[in-house]
Protein backbone atom coordinates (compact mmCIF):
# COMPACT_ATOMS: atom_id res chain seq x y z
CA UNK A 1 0.00 0.00 0.00
CA UNK A 2 1.38 3.28 -0.96
CA UNK A 3 0.71 6.09 1.42
CA UNK A 4 1.14 9.97 0.06
CA UNK A 5 2.08 12.51 2.14
CA UNK A 6 -0.08 15.62 3.17
CA UNK A 7 -0.08 18.44 1.03
CA UNK A 8 -0.18 21.98 2.52
CA UNK A 9 -3.13 23.96 1.42
CA UNK A 10 -3.23 25.49 -2.52
CA UNK A 11 -4.05 28.76 -3.18
CA UNK A 12 -7.40 28.62 -5.33
CA UNK A 13 -7.00 30.09 -8.35
CA UNK A 14 -9.36 32.82 -8.00
CA UNK A 15 -7.16 33.82 -5.03
CA UNK A 16 -5.38 37.20 -5.38
CA UNK A 17 -1.61 38.09 -4.92
CA UNK A 18 -0.20 39.42 -2.27
CA UNK A 19 0.03 43.51 -2.97
CA UNK A 20 3.41 43.53 -1.81
CA UNK A 21 3.90 40.55 -4.36
CA UNK A 22 2.31 42.33 -7.57
CA UNK A 23 4.76 45.84 -6.02
CA UNK A 24 7.63 43.82 -6.05
CA UNK A 25 7.08 41.05 -9.33
CA UNK A 26 7.61 43.94 -12.36
CA UNK A 27 10.76 45.45 -11.00
CA UNK A 28 13.84 44.17 -12.54
CA UNK A 29 16.75 42.41 -10.27
CA UNK A 30 19.57 45.50 -10.15
CA UNK A 31 16.76 47.67 -8.12
CA UNK A 32 15.60 45.25 -5.80
CA UNK A 33 19.70 43.96 -5.23
CA UNK A 34 19.80 48.28 -4.63
CA UNK A 35 17.06 48.29 -2.29
CA UNK A 36 18.00 45.35 -0.25
CA UNK A 37 21.40 47.16 0.13
CA UNK A 38 19.99 50.23 0.82
CA UNK A 39 18.28 48.97 3.71
CA UNK A 40 21.48 46.39 4.41
CA UNK A 41 23.31 49.64 5.51
CA UNK A 42 21.48 49.77 8.87
CA UNK A 43 23.00 46.76 9.96
CA UNK A 44 26.53 48.18 9.85
CA UNK A 45 26.16 51.00 12.15
CA UNK A 46 29.88 52.73 10.06
CA UNK A 47 28.15 51.91 6.41
CA UNK A 48 24.79 53.80 7.70
CA UNK A 49 26.85 56.53 9.30
CA UNK A 50 28.68 57.03 5.81
CA UNK A 51 25.32 57.28 4.09
CA UNK A 52 24.47 59.47 6.33
CA UNK A 53 27.41 61.46 5.66
CA UNK A 54 26.96 61.38 1.67
CA UNK A 55 23.04 62.07 2.24
CA UNK A 56 23.49 64.66 4.92
CA UNK A 57 26.54 66.56 2.60
CA UNK A 58 24.83 66.79 -0.29
CA UNK A 59 21.60 68.10 1.12
CA UNK A 60 23.55 70.89 2.89
CA UNK A 61 25.29 71.75 -0.65
CA UNK A 62 22.22 71.97 -2.33
CA UNK A 63 20.82 74.20 0.18
CA UNK A 64 23.58 76.20 0.64
CA UNK A 65 23.81 76.56 -3.19
CA UNK A 66 20.24 77.33 -3.92
CA UNK A 67 20.46 79.59 -1.37
CA UNK A 68 23.30 81.71 -1.80
CA UNK A 69 22.51 81.79 -5.62
CA UNK A 70 19.18 82.97 -4.53
CA UNK A 71 20.28 85.94 -2.22
CA UNK A 72 22.55 86.70 -5.06
CA UNK A 73 19.81 87.05 -7.80
CA UNK A 74 17.98 89.09 -5.44
CA UNK A 75 20.02 91.65 -5.36
CA UNK A 76 20.98 91.63 -8.73
CA UNK A 77 17.10 91.90 -9.72
CA UNK A 78 17.17 94.99 -7.13
CA UNK A 79 20.16 96.51 -8.68
CA UNK A 80 19.08 96.02 -11.96
CA UNK A 81 15.75 97.37 -11.49
CA UNK A 82 16.94 100.67 -9.71
CA UNK A 83 19.96 101.31 -12.18
CA UNK A 84 18.04 100.44 -15.67
CA UNK A 85 14.83 102.15 -14.29
CA UNK A 86 17.07 105.14 -14.68
CA UNK A 87 19.01 104.50 -17.90
CA UNK A 88 17.84 105.00 -21.44
CA UNK A 89 16.47 101.83 -22.63
CA UNK A 90 17.88 103.11 -25.84
CA UNK A 91 20.23 106.22 -26.49
CA UNK A 92 21.54 107.74 -29.83
CA UNK A 93 23.68 110.64 -29.75
CA UNK A 94 23.29 112.86 -32.83
CA UNK A 95 26.08 114.11 -34.24
CA UNK A 96 27.17 117.87 -33.32
CA UNK A 97 25.94 120.83 -35.17
CA UNK A 98 22.74 119.70 -36.03
CA UNK A 99 19.91 122.19 -36.53
CA UNK A 100 16.23 122.02 -35.25
CA UNK A 101 14.86 121.11 -38.74
CA UNK A 102 17.12 117.99 -38.76
CA UNK A 103 16.88 116.91 -35.36
CA UNK A 104 12.91 117.23 -35.72
CA UNK A 105 12.92 115.56 -39.22
CA UNK A 106 15.37 112.36 -37.57
CA UNK A 107 12.97 112.28 -34.63
CA UNK A 108 10.07 112.03 -36.93
CA UNK A 109 11.89 109.26 -38.98
CA UNK A 110 13.00 107.08 -35.93
CA UNK A 111 9.36 107.40 -34.95
CA UNK A 112 8.22 105.37 -37.93
CA UNK A 113 10.32 102.74 -36.88
CA UNK A 114 8.49 99.63 -35.82
CA UNK A 115 8.75 98.87 -31.82
CA UNK A 116 9.43 102.63 -30.90
CA UNK A 117 6.96 103.58 -28.74
CA UNK A 118 8.17 107.38 -27.88
CA UNK A 119 11.24 109.64 -29.07
CA UNK A 120 12.30 112.47 -26.74
CA UNK A 121 14.92 115.14 -27.42
CA UNK A 122 17.50 115.80 -24.57
CA UNK A 123 20.36 118.10 -24.04
CA UNK A 124 22.84 117.00 -21.50
CA UNK A 125 25.85 118.70 -20.05
CA UNK A 126 27.71 119.47 -16.39
CA UNK A 127 26.72 122.33 -14.37
CA UNK A 128 25.95 123.78 -11.06
CA UNK A 129 22.97 124.65 -8.90
CA UNK A 130 23.36 127.02 -6.35
CA UNK A 131 20.91 128.74 -3.82
CA UNK A 132 21.93 131.33 -0.66
CA UNK A 133 25.86 130.04 -0.70
CA UNK A 134 25.25 126.54 -1.32
CA UNK A 135 26.42 125.21 -4.09
CA UNK A 136 26.14 121.02 -6.18
CA UNK A 137 27.47 119.93 -8.59
CA UNK A 138 25.19 118.19 -10.77
CA UNK A 139 24.39 116.87 -14.49
CA UNK A 140 22.20 118.72 -16.40
CA UNK A 141 19.29 117.27 -18.83
CA UNK A 142 16.99 119.15 -20.40
CA UNK A 143 14.34 117.43 -21.98
CA UNK A 144 11.22 118.37 -23.97
CA UNK A 145 7.09 117.36 -23.13
CA UNK A 146 6.52 115.19 -20.26
CA UNK A 147 9.44 114.27 -17.86
CA UNK A 148 11.26 111.18 -18.72
CA UNK A 149 10.86 107.43 -17.51
CA UNK A 150 14.66 107.96 -16.28
CA UNK A 151 13.29 110.15 -13.16
CA UNK A 152 10.80 108.27 -11.22
CA UNK A 153 8.60 110.04 -8.68
CA UNK A 154 8.50 112.68 -11.16
CA UNK A 155 7.85 110.95 -14.63
CA UNK A 156 5.36 111.85 -16.95
CA UNK A 157 4.51 115.26 -15.12
CA UNK A 158 4.93 118.31 -16.93
CA UNK A 159 7.93 119.86 -18.23
CA UNK A 160 10.03 121.90 -15.52
CA UNK A 161 12.68 121.96 -12.93
CA UNK A 162 13.10 118.66 -10.81
CA UNK A 163 16.13 118.45 -8.29
CA UNK A 164 16.88 114.88 -6.64
CA UNK A 165 14.64 114.77 -3.00
CA UNK A 166 17.83 114.19 -0.81
CA UNK A 167 19.16 117.48 -2.55
CA UNK A 168 15.84 119.42 -1.96
CA UNK A 169 15.71 117.89 2.03
CA UNK A 170 19.23 118.29 2.57
CA UNK A 171 19.00 122.49 1.69
CA UNK A 172 15.23 122.82 2.96
CA UNK A 173 13.68 123.42 -0.60
CA UNK A 174 10.31 123.54 -1.41
CA UNK A 175 8.01 124.21 -5.09
CA UNK A 176 8.07 127.61 -5.73
CA UNK A 177 11.53 128.63 -4.48
CA UNK A 178 14.23 130.33 -6.92
CA UNK A 179 17.61 128.29 -7.74
CA UNK A 180 19.87 129.49 -10.10
CA UNK A 181 21.49 126.51 -12.28
CA UNK A 182 25.05 127.74 -13.90
CA UNK A 183 26.82 126.52 -16.85
CA UNK A 184 30.06 126.29 -17.39
CA UNK A 185 29.60 127.27 -20.99
CA UNK A 186 30.94 131.46 -21.14
CA UNK A 187 29.10 134.15 -22.29
CA UNK A 188 31.34 136.73 -24.02
CA UNK A 189 30.46 140.06 -23.49
CA UNK A 190 32.45 143.50 -23.08
CA UNK A 191 33.71 142.66 -19.73
CA UNK A 192 35.02 139.41 -20.76
CA UNK A 193 33.61 135.57 -20.18
CA UNK A 194 31.29 135.37 -18.10
CA UNK A 195 29.11 132.13 -16.65
CA UNK A 196 25.87 131.45 -17.58
CA UNK A 197 23.18 131.60 -15.22
CA UNK A 198 19.37 131.51 -14.81
CA UNK A 199 17.44 131.68 -12.45
CA UNK A 200 14.53 129.00 -12.50
CA UNK A 201 11.39 128.22 -10.35
CA UNK A 202 11.23 124.62 -8.59
CA UNK A 203 9.03 122.58 -9.94
CA UNK A 204 8.70 119.74 -7.87
CA UNK A 205 11.42 116.73 -6.83
CA UNK A 206 11.98 113.07 -7.96
CA UNK A 207 12.94 109.72 -5.88
CA UNK A 208 16.91 109.27 -6.62
CA UNK A 209 18.67 106.39 -5.82
CA UNK A 210 21.58 105.99 -3.60
CA UNK A 211 24.35 106.11 -6.32
CA UNK A 212 25.75 109.45 -6.33
CA UNK A 213 24.99 109.59 -10.37
CA UNK A 214 21.36 109.86 -9.51
CA UNK A 215 22.00 112.31 -6.80
CA UNK A 216 24.03 114.41 -8.95
CA UNK A 217 21.06 114.58 -11.96
CA UNK A 218 18.56 117.54 -12.64
CA UNK A 219 15.39 117.58 -14.70
CA UNK A 220 14.81 121.20 -16.71
CA UNK A 221 13.35 122.81 -19.80
CA UNK A 222 14.78 121.62 -23.32
CA UNK A 223 15.33 125.56 -24.12
CA UNK A 224 16.41 126.50 -20.76
CA UNK A 225 19.09 123.59 -21.12
CA UNK A 226 20.17 124.19 -24.40
CA UNK A 227 20.24 128.31 -23.58
CA UNK A 228 22.94 126.56 -20.89
CA UNK A 229 24.71 124.47 -22.73
CA UNK A 230 24.54 124.93 -26.41
CA UNK A 231 22.39 122.31 -29.10
CA UNK A 232 26.22 120.57 -29.62
CA UNK A 233 24.75 117.12 -27.27
CA UNK A 234 21.67 116.81 -28.39
CA UNK A 235 20.64 112.72 -28.33
CA UNK A 236 17.40 111.28 -28.57
CA UNK A 237 15.84 108.73 -25.50
CA UNK A 238 13.73 105.96 -27.96
CA UNK A 239 11.32 103.38 -25.38
CA UNK A 240 9.94 100.50 -27.04
CA UNK A 241 7.76 98.31 -25.42
CA UNK A 242 10.19 96.62 -22.82
CA UNK A 243 14.15 95.61 -22.59
CA UNK A 244 13.77 92.68 -24.62
CA UNK A 245 12.29 94.32 -27.67
CA UNK A 246 14.90 97.45 -27.41
CA UNK A 247 17.36 95.28 -28.52
CA UNK A 248 15.70 94.69 -31.80
CA UNK A 249 14.71 98.12 -32.54
CA UNK A 250 18.05 99.58 -31.99
CA UNK A 251 19.43 97.19 -34.50
CA UNK A 252 17.03 98.90 -37.08
CA UNK A 253 17.93 102.48 -36.08
CA UNK A 254 20.26 103.07 -38.02
CA UNK A 255 19.09 102.63 -41.43
CA UNK A 256 17.08 105.73 -40.54
CA UNK A 257 19.57 107.81 -38.63
CA UNK A 258 22.01 110.50 -39.78
CA UNK A 259 26.10 109.33 -40.88
CA UNK A 260 28.13 109.00 -37.04
CA UNK A 261 25.07 109.03 -35.27
CA UNK A 262 25.74 106.72 -32.55
CA UNK A 263 23.27 104.08 -30.46
CA UNK A 264 23.58 102.58 -27.39
CA UNK A 265 21.25 100.30 -25.30
CA UNK A 266 20.78 99.44 -22.15
CA UNK A 267 23.53 96.85 -22.40
CA UNK A 268 25.88 99.17 -23.66
CA UNK A 269 25.25 101.66 -20.90
CA UNK A 270 25.74 99.14 -17.66
CA UNK A 271 27.76 96.84 -19.69
CA UNK A 272 30.24 96.93 -16.86
CA UNK A 273 27.91 96.52 -14.16
CA UNK A 274 26.19 93.59 -16.33
CA UNK A 275 29.15 91.78 -16.39
CA UNK A 276 30.68 92.26 -12.52
CA UNK A 277 27.10 90.44 -11.10
CA UNK A 278 27.52 87.82 -13.86
CA UNK A 279 30.98 86.94 -12.87
CA UNK A 280 29.82 87.62 -9.16
CA UNK A 281 26.97 84.90 -9.53
CA UNK A 282 29.52 82.51 -11.48
CA UNK A 283 32.18 82.84 -9.08
CA UNK A 284 29.63 81.78 -6.23
CA UNK A 285 28.39 79.03 -7.95
CA UNK A 286 31.48 77.57 -8.25
CA UNK A 287 32.65 78.42 -4.33
CA UNK A 288 29.62 77.04 -3.03
CA UNK A 289 29.81 73.59 -5.61
CA UNK A 290 33.29 72.60 -3.49
CA UNK A 291 30.25 71.58 -1.00
CA UNK A 292 28.68 68.99 -3.29
CA UNK A 293 32.01 67.95 -4.73
CA UNK A 294 33.21 66.68 -0.80
CA UNK A 295 29.63 65.03 -0.59
CA UNK A 296 30.19 62.75 -3.64
CA UNK A 297 33.68 61.92 -2.27
CA UNK A 298 31.98 60.73 0.95
CA UNK A 299 29.33 58.54 -1.51
CA UNK A 300 32.23 57.33 -2.92
CA UNK A 301 33.78 55.82 0.38
CA UNK A 302 29.95 54.84 1.47
CA UNK A 303 29.85 52.67 -1.84
CA UNK A 304 33.28 51.20 -1.67
CA UNK A 305 32.25 50.51 1.94
CA UNK A 306 29.40 48.14 0.74
CA UNK A 307 31.48 46.43 -1.39
CA UNK A 308 33.60 45.86 0.41
CA UNK A 309 31.66 44.16 3.51
CA UNK A 310 29.12 42.44 0.59
CA UNK A 311 32.29 40.97 -1.54
CA UNK A 312 31.38 37.24 -0.34
CA UNK A 313 27.42 38.05 -1.66
CA UNK A 314 28.57 39.67 -4.77
CA UNK A 315 30.64 36.63 -5.42
CA UNK A 316 28.08 34.24 -5.09
CA UNK A 317 25.83 36.54 -6.82
CA UNK A 318 27.83 36.41 -9.91
CA UNK A 319 28.32 32.26 -9.74
CA UNK A 320 24.18 32.60 -9.89
CA UNK A 321 24.28 33.99 -13.12
CA UNK A 322 24.47 37.97 -12.37
CA UNK A 323 26.16 39.86 -14.84
CA UNK A 324 28.91 42.55 -14.14
CA UNK A 325 26.44 44.93 -15.84
CA UNK A 326 23.79 43.63 -13.70
CA UNK A 327 25.98 44.41 -10.77
CA UNK A 328 26.95 48.00 -12.05
CA UNK A 329 23.69 48.85 -12.30
CA UNK A 330 22.17 47.90 -8.94
CA UNK A 331 25.28 49.93 -7.38
CA UNK A 332 24.50 52.99 -10.00
CA UNK A 333 21.34 52.68 -8.42
CA UNK A 334 22.12 52.48 -4.96
CA UNK A 335 24.33 55.29 -5.27
CA UNK A 336 21.07 57.55 -7.29
CA UNK A 337 19.09 56.38 -4.25
CA UNK A 338 21.57 58.22 -1.87
CA UNK A 339 22.10 61.37 -3.76
CA UNK A 340 18.36 60.95 -4.72
CA UNK A 341 17.42 61.12 -0.95
CA UNK A 342 19.83 64.53 -0.26
CA UNK A 343 19.07 66.12 -3.60
CA UNK A 344 15.34 66.07 -2.30
CA UNK A 345 15.79 67.31 0.72
CA UNK A 346 18.08 70.26 -0.13
CA UNK A 347 16.23 71.35 -2.70
CA UNK A 348 13.17 71.61 -0.24
CA UNK A 349 14.69 73.61 2.52
CA UNK A 350 17.15 75.99 0.29
CA UNK A 351 13.62 76.84 -2.09
CA UNK A 352 11.34 76.76 1.33
CA UNK A 353 13.88 79.00 2.95
CA UNK A 354 14.44 81.11 0.42
CA UNK A 355 10.76 81.76 0.43
CA UNK A 356 10.30 82.50 3.82
CA UNK A 357 13.37 84.69 4.17
CA UNK A 358 12.27 86.59 1.51
CA UNK A 359 8.26 86.72 1.92
CA UNK A 360 8.88 87.55 5.52
CA UNK A 361 11.93 90.02 5.15
CA UNK A 362 13.88 88.30 8.10
CA UNK A 363 17.45 89.31 6.98
CA UNK A 364 17.18 93.13 7.87
CA UNK A 365 20.00 95.40 7.13
CA UNK A 366 20.66 99.16 7.46
CA UNK A 367 18.71 101.18 5.02
CA UNK A 368 20.94 104.40 5.44
CA UNK A 369 23.77 102.30 3.87
CA UNK A 370 22.14 99.65 1.44
CA UNK A 371 19.53 100.72 -1.13
CA UNK A 372 17.33 97.99 0.71
CA UNK A 373 15.99 97.42 3.70
CA UNK A 374 15.79 93.71 4.00
CA UNK A 375 18.47 90.67 1.88
CA UNK A 376 16.12 89.60 -1.09
CA UNK A 377 15.87 86.63 -2.05
CA UNK A 378 15.08 85.03 -5.54
CA UNK A 379 15.23 81.63 -7.10
CA UNK A 380 15.15 81.29 -10.85
CA UNK A 381 14.55 78.21 -12.57
CA UNK A 382 17.65 78.30 -14.70
CA UNK A 383 19.79 78.67 -11.35
CA UNK A 384 17.49 75.39 -9.82
CA UNK A 385 18.70 73.49 -13.10
CA UNK A 386 21.71 74.10 -12.91
CA UNK A 387 22.24 73.08 -9.38
CA UNK A 388 20.26 70.21 -9.55
CA UNK A 389 22.15 69.07 -12.82
CA UNK A 390 25.65 69.43 -11.18
CA UNK A 391 24.61 67.53 -7.62
CA UNK A 392 23.48 64.93 -10.13
CA UNK A 393 26.00 64.25 -12.63
CA UNK A 394 28.80 64.24 -9.36
CA UNK A 395 26.67 61.67 -7.66
CA UNK A 396 26.14 59.46 -10.48
CA UNK A 397 29.77 59.62 -11.71
CA UNK A 398 30.65 58.97 -8.22
CA UNK A 399 28.37 55.84 -8.05
CA UNK A 400 29.43 54.54 -11.40
CA UNK A 401 32.96 54.50 -9.99
CA UNK A 402 32.21 52.67 -7.26
CA UNK A 403 30.19 50.44 -9.60
CA UNK A 404 32.64 49.20 -11.81
CA UNK A 405 34.84 48.20 -9.12
CA UNK A 406 31.86 45.98 -7.82
CA UNK A 407 31.06 44.73 -11.82
CA UNK A 408 35.46 43.97 -11.51
CA UNK A 409 35.49 41.69 -9.13
CA UNK A 410 35.61 37.70 -9.73
CA UNK A 411 33.27 36.10 -8.48
CA UNK A 412 35.47 32.83 -7.57
CA UNK A 413 38.34 35.28 -5.38
CA UNK A 414 35.00 37.50 -3.91
CA UNK A 415 33.83 34.22 -1.76
CA UNK A 416 37.04 32.48 -1.18
CA UNK A 417 37.72 36.22 1.12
Amino acid sequence: MRYRLPRGPTKPESEPDHPMSLLLRPWPFPVLLALRYLRSTRRDAFASFLSLVAAGGLTLGVMALILSLAVISGFQEALRGEILGRTPQIEVELPAGLGDAETLAVRRAVETVEGVTSVQVQVRGGGWVMEKGKVQAVELVGFEGNVPRSFPGAAGRPEGFYVPAPLAARWGLTPGRLLQVVSPRPTLSPFGPQPRIRSLKLDGTYRSGKTQEDRDRVALPRDVAETLLGNHDRRLDVEAADLDAAIDVAERLPAVLPPASVVRTWKDLNRPLLFALRLEKAMMFVAVSLIILVAALALVADLSLIISSKRAEIGILGTLGATPGTLKRAFLLLGGLVAGAGMLVGTVLGVGGAWVLDTYKLVRVPGRVYFLDYVPFLVQPLDLVLVLGLTLTLALASALYAARRAAALDPVEAMQR
